[in-house]
């Protein structure tokens, strides 16, 4: 017993040095780095569900030129990505290009009115931000848009697929600007033969979400 104690009664003067610096280590207080931190500021998208706006811009008839259509929109955000959408828009189509040579044109007297009612489905694609100037931006998102509705145009309603896609800026978590382009496609007999038209819509517009 007395053999055992004997090398750790030895040591214990060496040892005592080597446990005071080590309690010394423990006491200090941990080295904080000397940088500074960049504060960073993500993107903020509305959380709001509902969105309610208005839009205007060229409305291409196959085989009648462009005109103003003015619309508007409802919309229902079901997650970040998906959306539901309905829109009604309406335009005046000209067949002046057809009375040069078919006196009296090809439409119905009164019938050059197009309208056209649908309901889409939208997905996020492609969240980002505008920039303005070097200190400020602005949330935005490109989508993708798919659906099916009816056109009316000149006494004939038919049934109508549309595609496209757009891009929306968040002003504030309440209001947005957005551009469209759409393609429209539906039948039409206007020259006894019906043909399938591709009718391509471009708009700018504004949304209120709430």
């Amino acid at each position: 017993m007395r053999r055992s104690l004997l090398p750790l009664l030895l040591a214990a003067p060496l040892l005592a040095p080597l446990v005071s610096q080590a309690a010394d280590a423990a006491s200090e207080a941990p080295v904080q780095p000397q940088i500074d931190r960049r504060d960073v500021r993500v993107p903020r998208f509305p959380s709001n569900d509902f969105e309610v706006g208005l839009f205007f811009g060229p409305y291409s008839t196959q085989n009648f030129g462009s005109s103003i259509a003015v619309g508007g929109r409802l919309g229902y955000h079901i997650t970040e990505d998906f959306f539901v959408e309905a829109a009604y828009g309406r335009t005046t189509v000209s067949d002046d290009a057809f009375k040069r040579v078919l006196p009296g044109g090809v439409f119905t007297p009164g019938e050059n009115k197009l309208s056209y009612s649908d309901l889409s489905v939208g997905v996020n694609v492609l969240p980002g931000e505008v920039f303005l100037g070097r200190d400020h931006a602005l949330p935005s998102q490109l989508y993708l848009i798919a659906g099916a509705g009816t056109t009316h145009f000149n006494g004939q309603r038919q049934q109508t697929f549309n595609f496209g896609l757009g891009t929306k800026v968040y002003w504030n978590d309440s209001f947005a600007l957005r551009v469209d382009l759409r393609d429209h496609v539906f039948s039409l007999d206007l020259l006894g033969k019906r043909d399938s038209t591709h009718n391509l819509e471009l708009t700018a517009g504004a949304s209120f979400l709430f």
